[in-house]
């Protein structure tokens, strides 16, 4: 039989003396001093794009590919400001959640909130968020789309998550900002008749 070295043994008891219980808030849960650097998120984004890169042949196939990537990402994110934010009100209006996107769920993920959230004139069901200088545009000079695609990827992963399904895609305006247009399903706008 293989003998237990004593540093192995300790090991082996601390570990067993941790409680889930105690793991569980220490990993989740953000000190306002804990942010993940500009340079390690711009390297590991870069290599995402160049990645995603050289398994596409077209444009309109890199956006694709980087919207998914975000909706993954806004999934998990819903869950996780949600726990920080300590709600326990689901939002069930299209503005509530929208306010929640572009001010919670941004301050979480980008450190401050959105430029701006603006009601597409013409339409009901179109929305659209303004960043004027997107972090994950900031690093990127040669890529052929614009990235922030990943970011309308993760806006539509919240939206899908919190029972809101929709398009978001992402575009340049004419002051050099770039523009989250959101399309709400018709389910979306029959649901919010009915709670008006």
């Amino acid at each position: 039989a293989r003998e237990t070295l004593p540093i192995e043994s300790e090991l082996l008891s601390l570990h067993m003396s941790v409680s889930v219980s105690t793991l569980l808030p220490t990993r989740t849960a953000r000190k306002r001093s804990e942010v993940v650097s500009q340079s390690a998120f711009a390297f590991l984004f870069s290599e995402m794009i160049q990645y995603s890169q050289t398994r596409v042949n077209t444009a309109d196939e890199l956006i694709a590919k980087l919207e998914d990537a975000g909706v993954g990402v806004g999934r998990r994110a819903l869950e996780l400001a949600c726990w920080r934010e300590r709600s326990s009100k689901r939002e069930t209006r299209v503005r509530g959640i929208l306010q929640f996107i572009t001010q919670a769920l941004w301050k979480s993920l980008f450190g401050a909130h959105a430029d701006s959230l603006q009601k597409v004139q013409d339409s009901d069901d179109e929305f659209m968020i303004v960043e004027k200088e997107p972090l994950v545009n900031a690093f990127i000079s040669s890529a052929p789309v614009n990235c922030a695609a990943f970011v309308a990827g993760v806006v539509r992963g919240v939206l899908e998550a919190a029972q809101f399904p929709a398009e978001v895609s992402a575009h340049d305006n004419e002051e050099g900002a770039t523009v989250l247009l959101i399309k709400f399903a018709p389910e979306v706008l029959e649901r919010e008749k009915r709670q008006a």
